[in-house]
């Protein structure tokens, strides 16, 4: 249930429009794959979530609540040693600050997740993920 909830997160994120009803469902549908990993899951898959739910709350343009899950996600990161995570979850963060307009964090957080990218323990597919996610937050921050 957690990874169908989470992949249906995702349709809904991919769409170009939604309306407030596919808003709603998207943001329950990442709230439910997190309640559902706080039985079965570990803590890469409750920074994967938190850092999910912060982007959901982006594309609602929910700032507060967007830095909240980011900032989960990037303290379960870091209190579990997760670097191979880190990177992303600081691109949650850069997220939610460009969301707020606050582009001076935005754009340290950019910086901070391309460095965590350079270490030895993301592969290739997930740094192909991750860059692309990072350039797309990016193109957020007006320079």
């Amino acid at each position: 249930m957690a990874v169908e909830c989470f992949n249906k997160t995702w349709d809904y994120l991919d769409m170009k429009q939604r309306t407030r009803d596919e808003d709603q469902a998207m943001l329950n549908m990442a709230h439910s794959s997190r309640y559902h990993w706080s039985f079965v899951g570990r803590a890469p898959n409750f920074a994967i979530s938190d850092w999910q739910i912060s982007r959901v709350y982006s594309a609602l343009d929910q700032p507060e609540l967007a830095i909240h899950f980011a900032q989960t996600s990037v303290e379960t990161c870091q209190k579990n040693n997760l670097s191979g995570l880190l990177g992303s979850s600081f691109e949650g963060m850069a997220r939610a600050y460009a969301v707020a307009k606050e582009y001076g964090l935005a754009r340290e957080f950019i910086d901070k997740a391309r460095q965590q990218l350079r270490g030895p323990t993301v592969d290739e597919e997930d740094l192909k993920t991750y860059s692309d996610q990072i350039n797309e937050t990016e193109r957020m921050i007006p320079q």
